[in-house]
Order: structure tokens, then C-alpha cells, then sequence
């Protein structure tokens, strides 16, 4: 049984899952040896650990946010419209999506660490291999092999964190790991900018080449397998699949991952429309563009260290209702200051409260999905992991395709899926409330 305290959603649930839970002796005590393995984590977890892990799940931030500023030049270079040169992105999106529900299933039968550097590796190279494409199809084919390379990080961090946490323990390290991985959005933006100052956008690709090195070697060193033998899922695919059905079947997992879905798919339209928008339609230049939206990126870095705080107070279900609304308003600030022309003075708020909502929505939201399914974690993560990119690959070139000449696209994207995320967050929070009632009847 699971017991979730401090929220909507406080009352016990039975747990379902695909697997016996193995079990070990300790102290005398017979548990579960996943509890025995978050024991001995909440004892000792030295930082560079949490840094390490941290730097693995910004494959995403890190591959997409560093070529934002050099979109346009990359569309010029290869002659190609607008909305061609924003479907790099979304092959990058569905890299890391069909990566994430391909490597997850993997890591709980073989380990974390091993697929984790395999992926790396790979990333590496489909990022030089990106840096000498000779034609734009060609260079969209490896932005997918990228993505889906660098999925190993993002889907095996998450995983690491389930081995090790549970609960509001979880929320707090998910919202480090969040604070590590906004460096990247901070970063990556200004230091493409400042790359494409000396060289064409295919030295920002060497660049994300070398930074796949030190990580692979910085894994390979620091980090250790969290996920032991005796506590592998066994059964290849079929095994794989129940685990994915057990998943889908359970409607608070499917609500917390869609919320989680929405609100990142609302950052991908931005993220997608965005260099296009402050550099086409307001004139700015690609370095200032940069800056804006290190800003943004340092908003959700601030939201998640407040998640840090706040979660064994609030707890993970009012953190995540907090971060919906925060979201909401802030879509619905864009959409009001572009149709009134409001310009920068109420774009750039609004999109700083939406953006900033991130860091508040997907710690939480990942926590309360992941905590019923300590022995699946992998595959949990993978199916969360492959609804949030397929919804952002959906979205991000819809932006480009209803124009680039008006902010209006890009604010009509954000606010709905604002909205999406808000109306499944509020349906979640009732079932939930009629699951109590039955129990307690």
C-alpha cells in the first residue's frame, strides 16, 4: 500500500505492479530490496552523484536549446521554409521519445549503467555526424538518431532517482536534478549564440559532440548500478508490454504523465516559435534572444529549488495543482498581451510565468506518477518520457506551420495546451477524491 500525504490526492492506495518484489534481509529485517536500496541512498547520496545525474537528463535542453539561436541561419543555409527547418526539432523530439520507451523497458532488464553509456556513446557520435550533414533531410534523419541516443540519459536519470527516493524525498531530488538541468537552457542559448559569432551553426554541433564526451566519461566514473540483479524484470518483450499495459490501464499514472506532457509540450511551442518570434517579429538580435531565454530557463531553475523546499510542507499534489495554474495564467498573459498589443512589455512576463511553471509541474508530476512502480521504474519512465516529446514534436511545428509573421500561433499553442494540462490535472484530483470516498465507504 502507498500512502500519499499533504495534497488532493491524500488517502492510501493499493499499489499495482508487474513484478513480485524481490526481497533481502537487513538488520534482522525482511523488506523489499528496492526499500533497502533507498535506505542505504537517503544515508549518503554525495553531490556529484546528483550533478552527474542531473547533467544525464539535460540530453534534451542540451540538444535542442544550443541550435535555437541558429535556427534561422540553419534554414537560410539550406534554403528551406520555416516550418522545414522547425521539423529538425521535432525529429530531434521524436528521437528522445521513442529512445526513452525503447531504453526504459531495457535498463530494468540489464541495468541502468550500461544501456546509459551505450546511449551516450552514440550520441556522441551522431552529434559530429550532425556536423557535417550536406543536405537538410540527411541532417534531420541525425537529429533523430541523436535524440533517440540521448534518450538513454533522460529516461535512465529519472529511473536512478525512482531506485533511490520515494515520495517527497523523490520531489526534492527531482527538483535538484531540475535545478542541474536548467543550466543547460540557461547556458546552451547563449553559449550557441556566442559559437555562431565565430563559426556556422555546424561548430554548435561539434560542440554538443564534445560535451557527450565529458559526460560519457564523467558516468563512467562517478556513477554506479542502482538497479541490482536480483531486482531485474526477466521476460524480453512480452514482459515489456504488460508492464506498458498495467501502466496505461492506470488513469492517476496516464493523468499525472499527460499534465506533464501538456505543460512540456507548451515549452516546446515555445522553444519552437520563440527565436522566430523575438528575432523575426520583434527585431531582436540572436544574442539578446539568447539572454532571454537564459531568463526563462533561470525561472525554472528558481521554481524547482522552490519544489525543493516546499515539498515535505506541501507535498507533491498541491505543488503539482500549483504549478498547472501558474502555467495557466501565464498562457493566458501571452494570449491577452499579443492580441492587444501589448509587445515585449507583456510578452516576455508571461512567457517567464509559463516557462517558469516547468519547474514546479515535473518534479511533482513525476514523482506521484513513478511511486506506485518501484520494480518497472524504467518503463515508467520510458512511457512518461515518450508522451511528453511525442506531444512536444506534435506542437513544435505547429507554430511555423499557422505563420511566423504574428506572436499569435505561438501564444494559441501554449494557451491550449495550458488548458489541456489544467482540465486533466482537475479530472486526476476528482477521481482521486472518489477513490478516497470509496475506500472510506
Amino acid at each position: 500500500m502507498l500512502r500519499f500525504e499533504g495534497g488532493q490526492e491524500e488517502g492510501v492506495y493499493e499499489a499495482t505492479v508487474a513484478c513480485e518484489a524481490p526481497q533481502i534481509r537487513s538488520n534482522g529485517e525482511e523488506r523489499p530490496i528496492h526499500q533497502e536500496l533507498q535506505l542505504q541512498a537517503e544515508e549518503k547520496l554525495p553531490l556529484r552523484v546528483v550533478v552527474v545525474i542531473g547533467a544525464l537528463s539535460g540530453f534534451a535542453p542540451l540538444s535542442i536549446d544550443m541550435y535555437l539561436p541558429g535556427l534561422p541561419a540553419l534554414q537560410r543555409h539550406f534554403g528551406s521554409s520555416a516550418s522545414a527547418a522547425q521539423l529538425t526539432l521535432t525529429a530531434c523530439l521524436v528521437g528522445l521519445a521513442l529512445g526513452q520507451v525503447v531504453i526504459g523497458p531495457l535498463s530494468d532488464r540489464v541495468g541502468r549503467l550500461r544501456p546509459m553509456l551505450v546511449g551516450v556513446g552514440l550520441y556522441v557520435i551522431a552529434s559530429f555526424a550532425c556536423a557535417v550533414a550536406t543536405s537538410l533531410w540527411l541532417f534531420t534523419t541525425l537529429r533523430f538518431v541523436q535524440g533517440a541516443a540521448g534518450a538513454a540519459g533522460i529516461v535512465i536519470s529519472r529511473a536512478m532517482v525512482r531506485d533511490l527516493r520515494s515520495g517527497a524525498e523523490a520531489v526534492r531530488l527531482f527538483s535538484m536534478l531540475q535545478i542541474v538541468n536548467g543550466f543547460f537552457p540557461a547556458v546552451a542559448p547563449v553559449l550557441g549564440a556566442q559559437l555562431l559569432r565565430v563559426g556556422s551553426w555546424r561548430l554548435i554541433f561539434v560542440v554538443l559532440g564534445l560535451a557527450g564526451v565529458v559526460l560519457f566519461v564523467a558516468g563512467a566514473l562517478l556513477l554506479s548500478e542502482t538497479h541490482p540483479v536480483t531486482a531485474r524484470s526477466t521476460g524480453g518483450l512480452k514482459a515489456t508490454v504488460e508492464s506498458f499495459v498495467v501502466l496505461a490501464k492506470d488513469t492517476s499514472f496516464m493523468g499525472y504523465a499527460l499534465v506533464a506532457g501538456f505543460v512540456i509540450g507548451a515549452m516546446f511551442a515555445y522553444i519552437s516559435g520563440g527565436s522566430f518570434v523575438i528575432e523575426n517579429i520583434f527585431h531582436l538580435s540572436p544574442q539578446v534572444f539568447s539572454l532571454i531565454f537564459a531568463a526563462n530557463a533561470a525561472g525554472i531553475v528558481a521554481a524547482s529549488q522552490i519544489s525543493s523546499v516546499a515539498a515535505a510542507r506541501l507535498g507533491p499534489a498541491r505543488l503539482l495543482s500549483s504549478g498547472v495554474w501558474a502555467s495557466g495564467v501565464g498562457a493566458a498573459g501571452l494570449v491577452v498581451s499579443v492580441t492587444a498589443h501589448f509587445g515585449l512589455a507583456g510578452v516576455l512576463p508571461s512567457l517567464f510565468v509559463a516557462v517558469s511553471a516547468v519547474g514546479v509541474v515535473m518534479p511533482s508530476a513525476t514523482a506521484l506518477a513513478m511511486a506506485e512502480y518501484p520494480h518497472i521504474a524504467g518503463s515508467a519512465s520510458g512511457l512518461l518520457g515518450v508522451l511528453q516529446f511525442l506531444i512536444g514534436a506534435a506542437c513544435a511545428p505547429l507554430v511555423g506551420a499557422f505563420g511566423t509573421t504574428s506572436a499569435l500561433p505561438m501564444a494559441v499553442v501554449i494557451a491550449a495546451l495550458a488548458f489541456l494540462a489544467l482540465l486533466t490535472r482537475s479530472g486526476v484530483a476528482l477521481s482521486m477524491r472518489a477513490t478516497n470516498a470509496a475506500l472510506k465507504g
